[in-house]
């Protein structure tokens, strides 16, 4: 994996790249996204063949944002190792009494599991480890 930063996607387009590539690196399909981000399939599969981009200012736009937010913080905590970020997301966590990927996919809680990380100080990257397995 590599690191994509919120403050390097200039305009809609490098968002609009930036998220379908996320979605890739983490092993999600093009359906999850859209339902992150309260779109079609179709709307996605326009993104990823450059026909449509996010627009500017849209409800869209903002959740895309945090789509990749939570991508840096992943990235971040977990050194770019995709296997561990591919794990966090879909292992259920105390924490949160969910699994990530469940709980934005499937509740709409995208802002939740970001502000877990944002209210996480204590989560120390000794714990990874822990997170891991």
């Amino acid at each position: 994996m590599h690191e994509i930063k919120l403050n390097e996607l200039a305009d809609d387009k490098a968002l609009t790249q930036a998220v379908v590539q996320i979605t890739q690196m983490l092993g999600m399909y093009q359906a999850e996204l859209a339902r992150v981000l309260g779109l079609q399939c179709a709307d996605i599969g326009d993104f990823a063949s450059g026909k449509k981009r996010l627009q500017t200012g849209s409800t869209e736009w903002a959740k895309a944002r945090q789509f990749v937010t939570l991508y840096e913080r992943l990235y971040q905590h977990f050194g770019g190792d995709a296997v561990a970020m591919y794990h966090w997301l879909r292992t259920t966590h105390p924490q949160l009494a969910a699994s990530p990927l469940l709980l934005m996919v499937d509740e709409g809680r995208l802002d939740a599991v970001v502000a877990w990380f944002d209210t996480a100080a204590t989560w120390k990257p000794q714990n990874a480890d822990k997170e891991k397995h």
